[in-house]
């Protein structure tokens, strides 16, 4: 089913965005299989066939709901970028947002949602991983930047680097949900001098 022309942009994006939360209310509420279309319709106050206009399925969903996050990881990037500091500097100090992001365990259970379905579906999957190499890539303009004190280091390194640094970001999630008196402060205690140590040049 293709989705439908709509007249008032403004309005387009309204309802996309009032779908896309409602979809992904229903995922961590419900999961991803058990959430169908009547659901979302139902929790976003639309006719199914009123959101067959904007999506035309709940892979689209989900493709959707991948490139909002996106949009704002990069936006992330993009204040990163700007900073006039060394990008050591402007990394440390931007770790805590990082942090925050990986730590809420309700918006990123949908993450978890998501990742537990491209096992199952090649699509998203493959939408995921487009999604990590855009991330990937980000970060290692950063590092290879004239501002990074890692600049010149090999692309093997520099690839390991970047894994490990997505790693533990990631991992703090579960991290959350298995110890849910895990804070923040805790946390930067110890990743601050991890981090920096993944942003400084290796000592031989």
């Amino acid at each position: 089913m293709k989705t439908k022309r709509q007249t008032d942009p403004a309005i387009a994006k309204a309802r996309r965005d009032q779908v896309l939360t409602a979809a992904a209310e229903c995922f961590r509420r419900k999961g991803f299989h058990a959430a169908g279309m009547a659901e979302i319709s139902r929790t976003a106050g639309m006719s199914a066939g009123h959101i067959y206009n904007y999506f035309e399925s709940k892979e689209a969903i989900i493709e959707s709901i991948i490139e909002k996050d996106m949009e704002e990881m990069f936006s992330i990037f993009e204040h990163f970028e700007g900073q006039p500091e060394d990008t050591l500097t402007v990394l440390l100090n931007g770790l805590n947002i990082g942090v925050q992001r990986h730590m809420d365990t309700g918006e990123c259970a949908v993450d978890l949602e998501m990742l537990a379905e491209a096992g199952r579906n090649n699509k998203v999957a493959k939408l995921l991983r487009d999604a990590d190499t855009q991330a990937r890539n980000r970060m290692r303009q950063l590092l290879i930047s004239e501002r990074s004190v890692i600049k010149d280091i090999d692309e093997a390194e520099l690839e390991s680097r970047i894994n490990v640094i997505f790693s533990v970001m990631a991992g703090l999630l579960l991290r959350k949900v298995l110890y849910p008196e895990l804070t923040e402060e805790t946390v930067l205690i110890a990743l601050r001098p991890a981090m920096r140590t993944l942003l400084m040049p290796f000592k031989d």
